[in-house]
């Protein structure tokens, strides 16, 4: 199995814009549940849901999906079938506008958190088919199904968007027991699933993957980047250690800092670092690997800097080793991003 691309994200306590509490309670009034009891316990008001720039933090949104789940407990899939590309703001267009799918897909996984999603993605390509597995082992276990039946009806509805006559599923598993309104599943997907699976796990033919998207458009996807790249910077600049750590690896040596030695500088253990970069749902590597990426592109397509430089200073032992992780990063090697970007070769 070779990897697509790697999730931005480990934890689903990330921020994301209103749009997505304003479907949740949208489709459970058109369902006959009250508003207030929507938005019970949330801190969120009506006025609020009616400010398009307004972000949220996860558990605010947790609290309404908590509500709807209550009311509507097997409306899952109906709610996320809700979610279309438009819904996802600057992201979505970004989808659209992609090259192929598995464009699409990077961009997805590259600027996860400006999604609504709670599961946790991975999505793998073998034997001539795509696995995308949604790891649920971190969502509280009273909404866990809820979250990934709608969560793969969002996914699955915007892919069906981006390729012409939708994408048809080989093959659809889930980790929880068989519901009672288990038809439901067949109806929205295509097939029946098997339920208390090792994980839950959607398949279909790879060869979709390179097929050219019909809204492609190279100027609009790297203008679409751009401001996903800007609104992701702007979220992940929070305070707390992750701030704390982002701001020693960008100072001049420091992305070649071991783990230890940031901690040293942030007067704490080794074990305590990793611990509360846990609680904030990213990791040292992660981190590492998010200055990296953002200082490669700068110096890449700003300073016209060599790769064999770039890769030095970013701390890097080997300039093959820097072109590796470029391409987990971008699916590009640097020298092919730089093209793209400037237009030439």
């Amino acid at each position: 199995m070779t990897r697509l691309a790697e999730s931005s994200v480990r934890h689903w306590d990330f921020p994301r814009g209103i749009a997505g509490t304003s479907v949740l309670v949208r489709f459970g009034t058109d369902h006959g549940v009250a508003r207030h009891d929507l938005l019970v316990g949330s801190g969120l008001t009506e006025d609020l849901l009616a400010d398009p720039s307004l972000e949220v933090e996860a558990r605010q949104e947790l609290r309404v999906v908590r509500n709807l789940a209550a009311a509507l407990p097997d409306a899952g899939v109906a709610a996320g079938r809700e979610y279309h590309a438009t819904t996802f703001g600057i992201l979505g267009f970004a989808f659209l506008s992609s090259p192929t799918m598995r464009d699409a897909i990077g961009v997805a996984l590259r600027y996860y958190d400006l999604s609504f999603a709670f599961s946790i993605p991975d999505v793998t390509v073998g034997d001539g088919q795509v696995r995308l597995a949604l790891d649920d082992r971190l969502l509280p276990a009273d909404v866990a199904r809820f979250l990934v039946e709608r969560d793969l009806a969002a996914i699955l509805t915007v892919i069906d968007e981006l390729v012409p006559g939708g994408v048809p599923l080989t093959g659809l598993e889930f980790r929880f027991p068989e519901p009672t309104a288990g038809d439901r599943f067949e109806a929205a997907f295509g097939l029946r699933p098997r339920f208390g699976c090792p994980a839950n796990v959607a398949t279909f033919d790879a060869a979709y993957l390179d097929e050219p998207l019909p809204l492609a458009n190279a100027h609009t996807v790297a203008m679409c980047e751009a401001q996903c790249r800007e609104l992701v910077a702007r979220r992940r600049a929070r305070t707390g250690t992750a701030h704390d750590v982002r701001d020693l690896l960008t100072r001049l040596g420091g992305l070649g800092s071991p783990m230890a030695a940031v901690a040293g500088e942030l007067n704490l253990s080794t074990r305590t670092l990793r611990r509360r970069l846990d609680e904030e749902g990213t990791s040292f590597r992660a981190l590492l690997d998010e200055v990296r990426e953002t200082l490669a592109e700068e110096l890449l397509t700003k300073g016209a800097v060599p790769v064999e430089d770039v890769a030095v200073r970013l701390g890097y032992a080997e300039a093959s080793s820097f072109i590796h992780a470029f391409k987990r990063w971008k699916g590009v090697t640097p020298i092919a991003f730089v093209r793209q970007r400037t237009g030439t070769g």
